[in-house]
């Protein structure tokens, strides 16, 4: 599937343009037309609509709050992964680095184009029950992304605001008014629907066309399919402390060898390897991903483009000999001072060179199950089989092994050394980190100790851990209640 063909584009773009104009939370009015039996009365657009939510966040800048793509920048920088070059003047970025979420115009585009997107996806799964005219396959696979799009972009609200509105309907009468749900009941129906997406998504990666299959080799890991429902799935039985259940989860994959293995440092991060579960197909013109434009420092040092660079506390913390460093941390020096920059997408194309696409965004990948699995296992108390999957990670790393060190390691140092392996494997990468430090009770902690640094002697308060909800959303909503502690 090439989602820079000009007819996907003009089909996306067209269909996106219905279907985006109003807010989720917001809405007032039946005037969307994204449900109506002409948009799901053929496959192409059907296909197209879903197509459009994988443009967006394919799309969305990671130094720029509008995508949750834009995760793995601003988060980094919430969070202890990266620092801020405050000659680059951009407030939005300030507030973010300084953790000092007061202006209430910040945060906005996390929260609303999210509940945009997620318009669409009821719009969808709405319009797709009540069709007639889709080809069976693909109206079961698209109901199937659907349920997967719903949990994910939900995964991400109640991670960054805690209770939000749980909105399952574009019932603009009930929307208008809706209030905050207990993160409880949001992650209870993340689990159903993710379940539900299980059921539907088939185990193979799909054409353009929603039914054909990439054959063993080469697929285009673009659509997410029964894999990523089920690592999705790990991932979120981990955050509410299924133990068990996320060791299952994590197991399903990690013992499908035919289609997913770790691959080589240098390999992780390009397009269809097998590492990868699900990845973002650039759309832009005349580069790969958005991550290499905004993370690679050029020689002239940040700037207002390239505005953000690794802590000196991630730095710290990897260890002697750590061959991630050497393969995803790059440094330029400029005016005698040394910047790191995340060096996991190397490839910053440009349209002169008309150079082929080498690199894929990467959502979800399978060391991240590995670590799930790892820190299931050792909190279930199966130290063994934790430092086994952990040591999967260090070997690749070039680093000496757990389980040759360190074989009778506590459970609560071990779970330590997990915790502080995800935070080197999966920096900058979605925001993992600064997820982590509040599921784990440890953000206090980490930000009380690095917040003074970031904003010159500021204090760390509790509730800056969840971002506040932009004033008009409010204004909007008067059952809406803002974010305790702004």
């Amino acid at each position: 599937m090439n989602f820079k063909t000009i007819s996907i584009l003009t089909l996306v773009l067209s269909v996106f343009g219905l279907c985006s104009c109003k807010k989720l939370v917001e809405v007032d009015g039946p005037v969307t037309s994204v449900s109506s039996k002409n948009v799901y009365g053929n496959d192409a657009t059907a296909i197209g609509t879903i197509t459009s939510l994988y443009v967006n966040l394919s799309n969305g800048n990671p130094i720029f709050p509008r995508e949750i793509s834009g995760l793995s920048g601003i988060a980094g920088l919430s969070a202890d992964e990266l620092d801020y070059y405050i000659s680059a003047g951009n407030e939005g970025l300030t507030v973010y680095y300084q953790n000092s979420l007061t202006s209430l115009n910040v945060s906005n585009d996390f929260w609303g184009n999210t509940y945009q997107r997620l318009y669409v996806v009821n719009a969808a799964l709405e319009g797709l029950g009540s069709s007639s005219g889709l080809t069976p396959a693909v109206k079961q696979h698209l109901l199937g992304e659907a349920y997967f799009m719903r949990a994910f972009y939900y995964f991400y609200l109640v991670n960054l605001y805690g209770d939000v509105p749980l909105v399952l309907s574009t019932d603009y009468t009930v929307n208008a008014v809706v209030k905050r749900t207990a993160k409880t009941q949001v992650y209870d129906q993340i689990v159903v629907d993710l379940k539900a997406a299980q059921g539907l998504l088939g185990s193979g990666y799909l054409k353009g066309d929603g039914i054909a299959e990439y054959s063993p080799g080469s697929e285009e890991r673009v659509r997410p399919n029964q894999w990523a429902a089920t690592a999705l799935l790990a991932r979120t039985y981990l955050f509410i402390g299924r133990w068990a259940d996320a060791e299952t989860a994590a197991s399903q994959l990690l013992s499908n060898q035919t289609s997913f293995q770790l691959e080589t440092l240098g390999n992780v991060f390009l397009k269809n390897n097998r590492e990868a579960i699900w990845q973002l197909q650039p759309t832009g013109i005349g580069f790969n991903t958005q991550e290499a434009q905004v993370f690679v420092i050029p020689d002239e040092g940040p700037s207002g483009s390239n505005p953000v660079y690794l802590s000196s506390e991630l730095i710290e913390d990897f260890e002697t000999g750590d061959g991630r460093k050497n393969s995803w941390v790059g440094s330029v020096n400029a005016n005698g001072t040394i910047y790191y920059y995340p060096y996991k997408y190397k490839v910053k194309q440009s349209a002169i060179t008309n150079a082929p696409v080498t690199e894929y965004s990467t959502v979800i990948r399978l060391a991240e199950m590995y670590l799930v699995r790892a820190e299931s296992r050792a909190r279930l108390g199966n130290l063994t089989g934790a430092i086994s999957d952990i040591d999967q990670i260090r070997n690749r790393a070039g680093l000496p092994l757990v389980k040759d060190t360190n074989p009778n390691i506590s459970q609560e140092d071990l779970i330590a050394l997990i915790l502080k392996e995800k935070r080197i494997e999966l920096f900058t990468e979605w925001g993992h980190r600064w997820l982590d430090l509040k599921r784990t009770g440890k953000v206090d902690e980490v930000m009380g100790r690095v917040t003074p640094k970031k904003s010159k002697g500021g204090t760390w308060k509790s509730y800056q851990q969840y971002y506040p909800i932009y004033s008009y959303e409010l204004q909007s909503n008067p059952n809406l209640a803002q974010t305790v502690g702004y």
